[in-house]
């Protein structure tokens, strides 16, 4: 799939005063309910995403499900938060 994302960790109210961090990923493997993708920030269960193309064209709020620790990366698996109908194929 190579699906290129921008991603986003949303913060909770409780969390205002923390930085909140962004980074560019690639969207390895998705279905019309979760995603696959590594990053850099280590992630944990229940974080909440937000994921965007450039564009803005494709975005949406997602869930981590599961997360796989590697050095220097972290394997994500999130659910959309929502109904996405057909996001695979826009543009």
């Amino acid at each position: 799939m190579r699906l290129p994302m921008h991603l986003a960790r949303e913060l909770e109210a409780s969390e205002a005063g923390s930085d909140k961090f962004t980074e560019s990923t690639v969207i390895e493997f998705g279905t019309a309910r979760e995603v696959l993708f590594a990053c850099e920030t280590p992630l944990e269960f229940a974080d909440q995403l937000r994921l965007r193309t450039s564009d803005g064209v494709f975005d949406i709020r997602a869930s981590v499900v599961a997360v796989q620790y590697q050095p220097g990366k972290t394997i994500v698996a999130a659910r959309f938060r929502e109904d996405v109908p057909n996001w695979i194929i826009k543009p």
